[in-house]
Parts: structure tokens; C-alpha cells; sequence
């Protein structure tokens, strides 16, 4: 058993992990839970010596095969409920994460097992991210932001990188979402700001909406 702080630890270095594919530092944890560093180097040894990490000092940690295992299972227990929420409570996109945030400490398998099953075992949750299978596995896809797509190339929408309510609700008033095809109409080279093309809309993007949304190209 993990305390949901615990748990938060380990799904946040997986994540981590996920995306640099080497080892975590302590900073990089202490930005993505806003706390503070030395909270972090506390809670990280507690965590070794539970045998969930290796923690090297200076350098960083990385999850044991049974870290991953867990966090793992948080993660899954996470994305289902976002599904769950959204297909079968017909919750928001942007109203789920929080929820999630809470259902995902839940501990019976047995659950989760059903919970699966009754869902059809999608390989997605809402937001475009991967579901870890029963044992963990987490799938990877080919994709990109936006940003480093060029002018008159187009991509389909495949995830997001913020899943804030106020970025969702952007999205939702530029009718964008998982599977919406984007086409790049032109690219300024000053600020890579973008124009863009979703259906018959033309208009004008930041870099920063561009750096959070991913799309497979053709």
C-alpha cells in the first residue's frame, strides 16, 4: 500500500520518464508537482527505500521494474476514468482530470478489471494519451506538435501536451479535437506563430498552441 502522495510521485516520474527516456532530476519533479526540491529529495529516498527508484545524488532517479509497475497501474486506473466519465457519464473533455485525479487512488483490481472490460479495453483515453495494458505496458505512437510541422504540410490531431480546462475550451472554440485534421497554411518565421486551416475555419495560432498539440502526418 502507497500513500496518494506516494503514488503521485511515481506517476509523475513515469511520465517524466516517458518523455526524456533517461533519468529524472530532482528539479524536473520538484517543477512538474510545484513544490520544492528539497520536498522532493525527502519523498525520493522514502521511495528507494521501498525499493520504487534508484536515487542517484546530482543525478537523478529512475523507476525500478516494480516503480513502473505501479505507477503504471495508476496511470491506467486514471485514463479509464477519464474514459468512463467521458463516454458513459457524458463528461466534458475538460472537466475530467480533476475527477480522475481522485478515482485513480482507488485500490481494488477487480475493479479496474471490470471497469476495462465494460469499456471495451480502449487503447486511448480522451485526451489522446496511451492506456497501459494490465501489465503495465504503455504503447508509443508516431506523432509531433504541431510546431515542427512546415507550411503546407497537414497533420490529424492526436493528443494533447496541456490538458488544462482553459486550453481544452480554446480547443473547443476552434473546433479542434482527437481526429481533427489541421492543415498549415503558413508558418512566420520571427515567433512560429502559425495560420492554420481546420475544416473551412482559416486563423491565426501561437507557438504556444502549436507546442501543445500533437498530430500524426502522413
Amino acid at each position: 500500500m502507497f500513500t496518494l502522495a506516494e503514488e503521485n510521485y511515481l506517476k509523475t516520474i513515469f511520465h517524466l520518464e516517458h518523455d526524456s527516456m533517461c533519468e529524472v532530476t530532482t528539479n524536473a519533479i520538484a517543477e512538474s508537482i510545484e513544490t520544492k526540491p528539497s520536498s522532493v529529495t525527502d519523498m525520493v529516498q522514502k521511495l528507494a527505500e521501498k525499493k520504487m527508484l534508484t536515487y542517484k545524488r546530482y543525478k537523478g532517479v529512475q523507476l525500478t521494474e516494480e516503480g513502473k509497475k505501479v505507477a503504471a497501474g495508476v496511470v491506467r486506473k486514471h485514463r479509464l476514468w477519464e474514459v468512463f466519465l467521458v463516454e458513459k457519464l457524458h463528461f466534458h473533455w475538460d472537466e475530467v482530470h480533476e475527477i480522475a485525479e481522485q478515482l485513480e487512488h482507488i485500490q481494488s483490481e477487480e475493479l479496474i478489471t471490470r471497469l476495462d472490460q465494460f469499456l471495451g479495453s480502449p487503447d486511448f483515453d480522451p485526451h489522446g494519451d496511451p492506456i497501459p495494458d494490465k501489465h503495465g505496458v504503455l504503447k508509443r505512437t508516431e506523432k509531433k506538435l504541431l510546431s515542427e510541422i512546415e507550411k503546407n504540410e497537414q497533420g490529424v490531431c492526436v493528443g494533447v501536451k496541456e490538458s488544462s480546462p482553459e486550453f481544452l475550451q480554446y480547443l473547443d472554440k476552434k473546433k479542434i479535437s482527437i481526429g481533427t485534421k489541421i492543415s498549415v497554411l503558413g508558418k512566420e518565421f520571427f515567433d512560429g506563430s502559425m495560420i492554420i486551416q481546420v475544416g473551412t475555419e482559416q486563423f491565426f495560432i501561437s507557438i504556444k498552441i502549436a507546442e501543445n498539440l500533437y498530430v500524426q502526418t502522413s
